[in-house]
């Protein structure tokens, strides 16, 4: 389940993404020149080391805040629209009925595994998604100030 969600949004967001920089004039060589922001790097590596090091409960843990805000906000920006063509299509994308049941085939998966987990366990995974839910928070703080490395 979690190969054919990461190869869809690929996809998805390769095609979404390109669109945007289309419009925006920015070129393939400008992306591949702009380096990660810091905070991007760490929920990266964050959500990386979930998955390496971490048990399968963990690494749901880590990667169902990332799947589950975006459908919350999606749907939250659903119902107040937008009149700019570039936020109307991330909306669309994350606001809509496919990416909907993506969402829930996940808190599904979570459903079913939750009341296996041993009380360690469950406290491990709710960890982890307490950590990338502030990781959410903080990557869309980060785009609205921009955030750049200090040096």
């Amino acid at each position: 389940m979690f190969a054919e969600h990461a190869a869809g949004a690929i996809a998805v967001e390769r095609e979404l993404h390109e669109s945007f920089f289309a419009e925006l004039g920015v070129s393939e060589a400008d992306v591949a020149a702009t380096p990660m922001a810091p905070t991007n790097l760490a929920y990266c590596s964050y959500l990386l080391a979930s998955a390496q090091g971490g048990s399968f409960a963990e690494a749901l843990g880590a990667v169902l805040p990332c799947y589950w805000i975006y459908r919350e906000v999606g749907v939250e920006l659903a119902r107040r629209g937008s009149p700019h063509p570039l936020y109307a299509r991330w909306i669309d994308t994350y606001g809509g009925e496919e990416y909907g049941a993506v969402v829930q085939a996940v808190l599904d998966l979570a459903d079913r595994l939750g009341p296996a987990l041993s009380n360690a366990d469950r406290r491990a995974a709710a960890a982890r998604f307490a950590v990338t839910a502030r990781y959410e928070w903080m990557f869309f703080e980060m785009g609205l100030r921009r955030e750049e490395w200090p040096v």
